[in-house]
C-alpha cells in the first residue's frame, strides 16, 4: 500500500447520530476500537449543531440513523448536503426498521453515500466507514490539487512576467509561500552577481531580504544537484538548514528544491517546512514552480547580459566628444532607455565641415540591436558625405539611397542643421524628424517646421531652408523619447516643451539638465538632446 493510500485509510473523526443509546454505544465502541475519534449526538438537531459549530477536529464522515425523534435521517442528510461547508461530508445511513429496497433507494437518492441494515456486521460497518473516508480524502485532495494547480499557474505567470530582478525575487518567494500555504525561503544569485536570501512568512506576507553568504548556493547545490542541470527535491534536517542559514525563520526540517537550467550557472533554491510538502503532489508542484523560476531568472540574466552588450555597442556608435568651435557653445545629453526596455536607435552628431558646423540628430525606427547597428551605419555615412562638402539636402538624398539599398523596409528620421562659418545663418534640412527649436535672443521661441520625407522611402528631399540668426541664439535638437507621451498629443507635448525652455535657465548646460529632469523621467525610449548657442563667448 502506498503512503497516500495509507493516509486515506487512516482513522478519522466520525459523527454518530442515533437516538437509541444502545445502538449508539455499540457503533461508537466499534469505531473507537478501530482508532477513530467519535462525536455522538442523540438527534438530528444536535448532530447539525456539531457541524455548525465547526468543532475541532471536524468530522470526516457521519453515521446517521434513519429514524430520529425530531426529524428523519434523510432530512438530516439533505441539510448536510445542502450546506456548501459540509456538502462533501460522506453520510452512512443505518437502520433496523427501514430496510426495504425502497428505503435504500430513498436514502441514497436524497444524498447518502452508503446504506446499512441492522444488525450489521462490525467488519462490514468499519470497512464501509473506511471506504467513505478514502473517498472524501481523495476528493478533498483532488480539490486541493486543483486549487494549487491554479495557484501554480498564477505564480508561474508572475515569475515569467517579472520586470527586473527585485520583482522576480518577490514573485518567486511569494509564489512558493502561496502555493504551499505557509512560509517559504528562496536563495538565488542576482544577474549582477549578488547572493540574495528572500523569505516570506506566509501567502499574504511581503517577502523580505536577509543576509546570506555567497557560498550558501554552492553548498545547497552540492546537497542536491551537484553540477548537474534539472531540478531536485530533498529533505534537509533542521540542523543542516540552520547551519547554512542561521537567520532563516523556518523552523524544523525543510523540503528543499534546487533547479539549474544551464551548466556553470548558479541555481535557484526554494525551501518550505517539511510538513507543508509531505505528499508527492505538493513536492511536484513546488518543483515545477522552482524550475519555472530558474528558467525565468536565466532569461532575465541573459537579457541583462545582452542588453549591457548592446548598450556598449550603441555607445561606440556615438561621438566620444563634441568639436570645439570658437564663438560656439555646444551641449549634449544622451539617456539610453530603461534597463528593461529594448535598445533604440537614437543618435546625434556634431561635425566641422568645409561649409561650417553641421549638427545632426536622428532616430532609427524600431527598438533592437539591429536599430542600434543601423544607427552606427547611418552616422558613419553621414560623416563621410558631410566631409565631402555636400549640402544638407544632398546628404539626406545619399543617406536615403544607401538605406533603401542596404536596409530595405527600414526608415530613419534625421534633422540636419548647418551653421555658416560666420554664424549668421543656419540651413535646416529635415527628413521627418521632430523640428528643431530656435530660441531667439529677444526671449521668443519657435519650431522650424520645414519637413521632407523619412529616409528609406526613395522620395526627393527639398533644399535646406535658410534662416538668419543673431548672436546669442540657441537651437535645441531632440528625439521623440524626450517629449513623446502615449496618452498625449505630440503637438501638446511640443508646446509644453517650448514653454519649459522659456522658463528654464539661460545657460546652455543648466538648460539641458533642467529639460532632462522635467521631461526625461520614466521614459521607455532613448533620449537625445543636442543644444547650440551662437555668439561671443568661450567654446564649450
Amino acid at each position: 500500500m502506498t503512503e497516500t493510500a495509507r493516509r486515506d485509510s487512516a482513522p478519522g473523526t466520525i459523527l454518530v447520530i442515533d437516538d437509541d443509546e444502545t445502538n449508539r454505544y455499540v457503533l461508537t465502541s466499534w469505531l473507537r476500537r478501530a482508532g477513530h475519534t467519535v462525536i455522538d449526538a442523540a438527534d438530528g438537531a444536535q448532530g447539525l449543531a456539531v457541524l455548525d459549530a465547526r468543532e475541532t477536529p471536524l468530522p470526516e464522515a457521519a453515521v446517521i440513523d434513519v429514524h430520529l425523534p425530531d426529524m428523519t435521517g434523510f432530512e438530516v442528510c439533505e441539510r448536510i448536503k445542502a450546506d456548501p461547508n459540509t456538502a462533501s461530508l460522506p453520510v452512512i445511513h443505518v437502520s433496523a426498521v427501514a430496510i426495504e429496497a425502497v428505503d435504500h433507494t430513498e436514502g441514497l437518492s436524497r444524498g447518502a453515500d452508503a446504506y446499512l441494515d441492522q444488525p450489521v456486521d462490525p467488519e462490514e460497518f468499519l470497512a464501509t466507514v473506511t471506504a467513505a473516508l478514502r473517498y472524501v480524502r481523495a476528493r478533498r485532495r483532488a480539490e486541493r490539487l486543483t486549487r494549487r494547480l491554479a495557484t501554480l499557474n498564477r505564480a508561474t505567470l508572475d515569475v515569467y512576467r517579472a520586470v527586473g530582478f527585485h520583482s522576480f525575487a518577490a514573485a518567486a518567494t511569494g509564489g512558493a509561500a502561496t502555493l504551499m500555504s505557509g512560509p517559504a525561503t528562496a536563495i538565488f544569485l542576482s544577474p549582477q552577481g549578488q547572493p540574495v536570501h528572500s523569505h516570506a512568512t506566509g501567502p499574504e506576507a511581503a517577502p523580505v531580504s536577509l543576509p546570506v553568504r555567497s557560498e550558501v548556493l554552492d553548498r545547497l547545490a552540492a546537497y542536491t544537484l551537484g553540477s548537474d542541470t534539472g531540478a531536485e527535491v530533498r529533505l534537509m534536517p533542521h540542523s543542516q538548514w540552520k547551519a547554512l542559514l542561521p537567520l532563516d525563520p523556518i523552523e524544523g526540517d525543510v523540503v528543499l528544491v534546487v533547479a539549474r537550467t544551464k551548466r556553470n550557472r548558479p541555481p535557484v533554491c526554494v525551501a518550505v517546512p517539511a510538513a507543508a510538502a509531505l505528499g508527492t503532489d505538493e513536492r511536484e508542484l513546488l518543483q515545477q514552480l522552482v524550475n519555472a523560476s530558474a528558467l525565468a531568472l536565466e532569461a532575465l540574466r541573459t537579457f541583462n547580459e545582452e542588453h549591457a552588450l548592446a548598450l556598449a555597442l550603441q555607445r561606440t556608435f556615438l561621438p566620444d566628444r563634441l568639436p570645439s568651435v570658437p564663438g560656439v557653445s555646444l551641449a549634449v545629453r544622451y539617456l539610453p532607455a530603461s534597463d528593461h526596455a529594448e535598445i533604440g536607435g537614437d543618435f546625434y552628431e556634431a561635425l566641422e565641415t568645409p561649409d561650417g558646423l553641421l549638427l545632426a540628430i536622428g532616430d532609427v525606427a524600431g527598438h533592437s540591436l539591429v536599430a542600434a547597428t543601423v544607427m552606427g551605419e547611418i552616422r558613419h555615412a553621414l560623416r563621410a558625405y558631410a566631409l565631402e562638402g555636400h549640402p544638407p539636402h544632398h546628404v539626406l538624398e545619399r543617406l536615403d539611397a544607401l538605406l533603401a539599398h542596404t536596409r530595405p523596409g527600414l526608415t530613419v528620421t534625421l534633422c540636419l542643421v548647418l551653421v555658416d562659418r560666420d554664424g549668421s545663418r543656419i540651413h535646416v534640412a529635415n527628413a521627418g524628424h521632430i523640428p528643431p527649436l530656435l530660441l531667439a535672443p529677444d526671449g521668443s521661441a519657435g519650431y522650424l517646421h520645414e519637413h521632407g520625407p523619412l529616409l528609406g522611402l526613395r522620395l526627393p528631399h527639398p533644399p535646406a531652408r535658410v534662416h538668419p540668426v543673431a548672436p546669442d541664439t540657441r537651437i535645441l535638437l531632440i528625439t521623440d523619447g524626450l517629449v513623446e507621451v502615449r496618452t498625449q498629443n505630440l503637438d501638446d507635448s511640443l508646446a509644453a516643451f517650448r514653454s519649459a525652455t522659456l522658463e528654464g535657465p539661460r545657460e546652455l548646460e543648466a538648460l539641458c539638465d533642467f529639460l532632462l529632469g522635467s521631461f526625461g523621467e520614466d521614459k521607455e525610449d532613448d533620449i537625445a538632446l543636442l543644444a547650440i548657442e551662437l555668439g561671443p563667448g568661450p567654446a564649450a
